[in-house]
Order: structure tokens, then sequence, then C-alpha cells
């Protein structure tokens, strides 16, 4: 059960009715501070609408970051906006064997990116080794963009955790598909 209210997009102050568009519970949770919720959804925007980095890779990241975190909420929304950016069931399989340490069908890449999120989850900052491999397949404005959408979500996870944010109803098919 969230900590603060989930706030109606009809109760949101007349100056950010239009402006704050999600109806989801994070955004709801966030709007007991209406600029929160209005920035937080503006970076949201960014990552996934302009910026250049391959939207299957970084839904693949997002989902890792939700994957390790242990979070169902960034987990299964994730899943359902990254099977809308060609992430397919069989990837979302692979984070899971990738995250055990098992081998996958995942391309060289995909599994770099993997890694890359669950060292910034759980060692705070991506390996020198890790990173270099990165830049062998990633542009310096891409690597920012991985970086900045891996950092983002892990305050994310971290910020549905502290409110303790309800999955949605509709979101529980992708956790019972492929489960945490």
């Amino acid at each position: 059960m969230a900590r603060v209210p989930y706030i109606a997009p009809e109760d949101f102050p007349e100056n950010f009715r239009g402006l704050i568009s999600s109806d989801a519970n994070i955004t709801r949770a966030l709007a007991n501070s209406p600029n929160v919720a209005l920035q937080s959804g503006t970076v949201a925007r960014y990552i996934r609408e302009k910026s250049r980095l391959d939207p299957r890779l970084r839904e693949l990241a997002i989902i890792q970051v939700g994957y390790t975190a242990k979070s169902a909420y960034e987990y299964s929304h994730h899943i359902e906006i990254g099977l809308r950016y060609g992430v397919s069931g069989a990837d979302i399989r692979a984070i899971a064997l990738e995250s055990k340490g098992q081998p996958s069908d995942l391309e060289p890449l995909a599994k770099c990116v993997l890694r890359a999120a669950r060292e910034m989850t759980t060692n705070l900052a991506i390996s020198d080794a890790t990173f270099a491999e990165l830049k062998l397949d990633l542009d310096n404005e891409r690597l920012v963009e991985l970086i900045f959408a891996i950092a983002t979500y892990n305050g994310v996870v971290r910020m549905l955790e502290s409110l303790k944010v309800d999955v949605e109803p509709k979101y529980q098919q992708y956790l019972e598909r492929f489960p945490l």
C-alpha cells in the first residue's frame, strides 16, 4: 500500500492540469509534489523519445535495473514499454539468465548493456572493462545517454520502493509471464 495518496488528475492544481499527462500510480504518487511529477515526466519523455540510444538497448537496460533491484513496478512497466520498442520475450528471459551468470543468446552489445546496468545498480558505477567494451559500439553521446537512463531508473526504483507504489492490475500479467 502506497505511503502517500494517489492524486487523481482532476485534483492536480489547476496550473498543472494538462501538463502532467500520465495516470500511472508513480505519477499520481509524485503529484503530491506537482513540480516533481512534471519534471519526472519530462526526463522520462526525453529518455524515451529524444535519446539517440537504440530503444531496445535502452529498455533492456531499464528492465535490468528493475530486475536487479527487484522492483516489480519498474520491471513490469518497462516490460510493457520494451515490448513496444523491440524487446522480445526471449530478451526478457535472457535478463534472468545473464543476471545469474548463465549464457544467453543475446548479442554481445546487449549483454554488455545488461552488465553495465547491473554494475551501476549494485556497484554504483560501470567497471573499466565494461566501459571499454561499450565504447567499441557506442559513441560518446549514446554512451552518456545509456548511463543517464540507467542512473535515472536507479533513482526511480528507489522512489517506487520508498513510496511503496502499487503495481496497477493491468501490469500483473507481465510479472506472471516473466517472474522476478
